[in-house]
């Protein structure tokens, strides 16, 4: 029997790279069950201490870091999804002046800088005279999510049918019916899709939060300040729970839609 290299060599370097990623989760989620004091860099015994009283170091801090993030990822999701939805369906479906124009503006967040973009936020708020503080993270964090929204957004708006629409008109139904029966079920997976990657970002975000965050703390923005005396293992616990989370959330989604394939398959 011949043995293909090219049959073993893809799965074999797919799944060193796989693990290789892995290490550091499984590094954060096995430290967050160490019995540790003030630094969680080396280990000293297994606990479960650090799940039940994830609030208990640090008066609260990182609880409260953490609850900033959602918060913060959640106002900005809202607004960036929102206005981004209706800027992509603009885009597509109507032709107005320096529509090209204002395409080509909506990418430059996107290829601009983190650290560009998050010093140029910082001065014009410094030259308004906006003080830094929640708001302003939750004005730059939307403002640079429109850009993933609009992106996400757009591809689902061209590939619908318009013939779709039309009927809706013909059998008497007015413009809100159409788009609420219509067009906006027909966009809502692009729209989820849009508002998932909008949140990971605003969650996710350190350098443009650092810069216009002033005196309020985010999850990462802890992470970071923490790492100089070493990281608590309750933030451990707070991004194994993340990861765990959206683990159970892609396994569930992916569960189920296969099962709706398979119902579907034994109508056909």
């Amino acid at each position: 029997m011949k043995l293909s290299l090219g049959k073993w060599l893809l799965p074999v370097y797919s799944g060193l790279a796989l693990l290789f990623l892995m290490i550091p989760i499984g590094y954060t989620f096995v430290y967050s069950f160490n019995d540790s004091l003030k630094s969680n860099i080396t280990w000293r015994g297994f606990t479960f201490d650090k799940w039940l009283g994830i609030c208990n170091v640090q008066n609260g801090a990182v609880c409260q870091a953490f609850g900033n993030s959602l918060f913060i990822g959640a106002v900005a999701t809202v607004v960036a999804t929102t206005l981004g939805t209706m800027i992509a369906i603009a885009i597509v479906r109507y032709r107005f002046k320096f529509r090209s124009q204002t395409s080509l503006l909506l990418f430059l967040p996107m290829a601009t800088p983190e650290v560009v973009l998050g010093a140029g936020l910082a001065a014009q708020f410094l030259s308004v005279g906006v003080p830094k503080d929640m708001l302003t993270i939750i004005l730059a964090h939307t403002m640079f999510c429109i850009s993933f929204v609009v992106v996400t957004v757009k591809a689902r708006v061209s590939s619908l049918d318009p013939a779709l629409e039309e009927a809706g008109r013909d059998l008497y139904g007015s413009a809100w019916q159409v788009f609420a029966r219509i067009t906006f079920p027909l966009l809502l997976p692009g729209i989820l899709a849009a508002a998932l990657l909008s949140f990971a970002l605003s969650f996710d975000d350190f350098i443009i939060t650092n810069f216009n965050s002033g005196a309020v703390t985010t999850f990462p923005k802890y992470i970071y300040i923490s790492a100089a005396r070493g990281i608590p293992a309750e933030a451990n616990v707070l991004a194994s729970a993340v990861f765990i989370l959206a683990l159970v959330v892609v396994v569930t989604v992916q569960v189920s839609g296969a099962a709706k394939a398979r119902r579907l398959a034994k109508l056909k």
